[in-house]
């Protein structure tokens, strides 16, 4: 763990802090009353703290170096899990990590983006940025569940897909593409959750499925912030103005119909509690995998494609109006 505490997470860090304090004392002196009025001070401003956080607020959270990965979610909810590696042309990418895994007493196929926590890590993982061998292995994933009647469970964590010049080499907007076109006639029930960031086509190559899900402090855009400060206003800089307008949070986008569920983190974010924030990921799942099972290939098709086709919005202005 990092340890690192965010700006707005401070006041509170601060309280629980010195509840500790009380509670180390507390065996000499009774403390139980002003231990149990700051506990109760501290969970009364969390509360009121996380209910109102910004977009760039969000964001930090998104990011946060202590948030639980698809490897975390993946131990906490899956069992049994067997990683498949590698593309069957170039080589594997452990940017993405993907398998066999069983959810309760269901088989399925579950891949994701994955971060490092240090940097040999991260340098190992690309930071969660994969390059085309790894929507390709996602795509031998998606053929297999596809093969064998597998439901499709998706973790979406990066800033996006890799853009150095060996992965556009290598085909990375061809990588993506297919993935896409794959995801959207897979005939078996498909989940994607954005876990953490969700950003750029390297999000979306896996996330053409059924039902998206958010965990509350996540976020999913066409951009990521700083991308889209350095190409709009040619400053990095400006990437708390880009995250306060993209919309990327989970409640926007599910006002705008991209996503289908806000999961709740556990409070003061899954990176404070990643068995509770699982907890209530996997009843969501279940229920969403139970919904997607009751209905026919056809219908779950026809269903996905509306989905998307509904997603945005086209105003026609007419000469007159401009």
């Amino acid at each position: 763990m990092s340890g690192k505490v965010l700006e707005f997470e401070r006041p509170i860090v601060e309280l629980e802090s010195k509840i500790r304090e009380l509670k180390t004392l507390s065996g000499s002196v009774d403390m139980a009353g002003e231990i149990a009025r700051l506990e109760e001070k501290a969970a009364v401003l969390q509360k009121e703290r996380f209910a109102a956080l910004t977009p760039w607020e969000q964001l930090q959270l998104a990011k946060h170096p202590d948030r639980p990965y698809t490897l975390d979610y993946i131990g906490e909810l899956l069992t049994d899990f067997v990683e498949l590696r590698g593309d069957r042309l170039f080589g594997d990418d452990p940017a993405i990590v993907a398998g066999l895994a069983r959810f309760g007493d269901e088989p399925i196929v579950v891949m994701g983006q994955q971060k490092g926590r240090n940097t040999k890590e991260n340098l190992y993982r690309n930071f969660g940025m994969a390059r085309p061998e790894g929507y390709r292995k996602a795509q031998r994933l998606m053929r297999m569940a596809e093969q064998f009647g597998l439901s499709v469970l998706c973790f979406i964590d990066t800033a996006g897909a890799y853009p150095g010049i060996d992965a556009e080499e290598r085909g990375q907007a061809e990588a993506i593409a297919t993935c896409l076109e794959l995801m959207a006639g897979l005939k078996v029930p498909t989940i994607s959750v954005v876990i953490g960031e969700g950003g750029s086509g390297g999000a979306l190559a896996i996330g053409v499925t059924d039902r998206i899900l958010m965990l509350e402090h996540s976020v999913y855009s066409v951009i990521s912030p700083r991308g889209c400060a350095s190409i709009l206003w040619k400053d990095a800089d400006a990437e708390r103005t880009a995250a306060e307008q993209l919309r990327m949070t989970a409640q926007d986008l599910v006002s705008l119909g991209v996503c289908d569920e806000i999961v709740r983190e556990a409070p003061g974010g899954a990176h404070r509690g990643l068995t509770t924030t699982a907890q209530a990921l996997q009843v969501a799942l279940r229920r969403h995998f139970d919904e997607l099972r009751a209905l026919s290939c056809e219908a779950r098709r026809d269903q996905r494609y509306a989905k998307f086709r509904r997603i945005g919005h086209l105003e026609t202005v007419t000469q007159a109006q401009a």
